[in-house]
């Protein structure tokens, strides 16, 4: 390493240990000057400047008619949404075990992420051959169980944005490459209240998913079962998609969610 990257990363530690700072001392006082900032963060009022700036411009510090520091709500939110997580990981944990128990097969639980879905619960199947996959693998959602699912809740605004953002690219023969074919899909999801992934995603495997729902009745989460297709009898689609609905039911139903 040398002494100019070890000057880069001092300077960008002397950063993140100002921000934090000053972050922690707005966190603790409500709403404080200048002056009171600078005597408890120990830092110049030229160098508060520049940070409070930043802070106010990517809205995480408002400043008022008398010149006073709060933060808003965007840190709050931030850490709600990681809290939200954490209480729907350590609630679906045990459902998610049951069920892949029952089935046998792998279960998934996955979360919207950057247009996109990451494992967050993996239960492994029980047989010799498994799915390849990881707790903080991402999955596309055009292509997916678990991402259809998440699609399905958007309304039209959300899936524009959505479909302005990401391109339709075949991962096999099967995939849906049209927004029309995909909205169809949505469509029919939205009234079985449960989404296949029939090799869309990956070759001779089909997942089934259903929507775990929040409080307010947002889908926060996809829950799936992943089956070889030499191991699932496509008459007994049905008959899955109930249970796993049921566990989704169960799920959603601890997070505060009433049908």
């Amino acid at each position: 390493m040398n002494k100019k990257e070890t000057a880069d990363e001092k300077n960008l530690m002397n950063g993140v240990l100002r921000t934090m700072t000053i972050l922690e001392v707005l966190a603790r006082s409500g709403s404080t000057n200048l002056e009171k900032l600078s005597k408890e963060t120990n830092l110049p009022k030229a160098t508060l400047l520049r940070f409070l700036s930043s802070f106010i411009s990517l809205g995480y510090v408002s400043r008022d008619d008398a010149d006073c520091y709060s933060l808003t709500l965007r840190l709050f939110s931030i850490g709600s949404k990681a809290l939200k997580h954490v209480d729907l990981i350590a609630k679906a944990n045990p459902f998610a075990s049951a069920l892949c128990e029952s089935l046998g097969e792998t279960v998934h639980i996955g979360i919207e992420e950057d247009n996109k879905a990451v494992y967050v619960i993996k239960k492994e199947s029980s047989y010799t051959l498994r799915m390849y996959s990881r707790v903080g693998k991402t999955i596309p959602l055009y292509c997916t169980a678990i991402g259809k699912i998440l699609l399905a809740d958007k309304n039209k605004q959300e899936l524009k944005r959505y479909f302005n953002t990401v391109s339709l690219i075949p991962f096999t023969e099967k995939t849906l490459l049209t927004k029309e074919a995909l909205i169809a899909d949505l469509e029919r999801i939205r009234e079985l209240g449960y989404a296949i992934d029939d090799e869309e995603h990956e070759k001779n495997t089909i997942c089934i998913a259903s929507g775990i729902r929040d409080y307010s009745g947002k889908v926060i989460a996809g829950l799936s079962v992943s089956y070889p297709v030499f191991r699932i009898d496509r008459n007994e689609i049905e008959n899955i998609a109930q249970k796993i609905m049921k566990t989704t039911s169960q799920i959603s139903e601890i997070l505060g969610y009433l049908p």
